[in-house]
């Protein structure tokens, strides 16, 4: 299964802080704004998302059809696939990408301790 680009999804109280912080590790911003309330911020191939009053908990991101720089590669997965093979396997899922579509779409699920994984596709 070919799940894409990882990274991690961070619900952050405080934007300009988690930045600064982040920045001093050696991060910097890839995508997004402070005025969107996100920032995706990379350190060679790792990237973290600073998200603000956006969601509860940290989150795993898998992006299918993405690689760490966020272009497309050929051969990926699609989220719909991926979301049967789940399935095929017994794992249940939070929320589930329609079956019968195409392009982007996300599925959501939960590890056994409860760890938050999405999977999102955007092309």
């Amino acid at each position: 299964m070919k799940l894409g680009a990882f990274s991690v999804s961070l619900s952050v109280k405080n934007l300009q802080a988690s930045k600064e912080f982040y920045e001093k590790l050696g991060f910097s911003i890839f995508a997004g704004s402070m005025e969107m309330n996100y920032l995706i911020m990379k350190n060679e191939q790792t990237l973290i998302g600073l998200f603000h009053q956006m969601f509860d908990k940290n989150i795993l991101t898998f992006n299918p059809g993405w690689d760490q720089e966020a272009q497309i590669v050929k051969g990926y997965d699609d989220v719909r696939k991926i979301q049967q093979s789940l399935k095929d396997v017994g794992i249940t899922l939070a929320q589930e990408a329609d079956p019968g579509g195409s392009g982007p779409g996300s599925i959501l699920l939960f590890d056994p301790d409860g760890n938050t994984i999405l999977i999102d596709q955007h092309i």
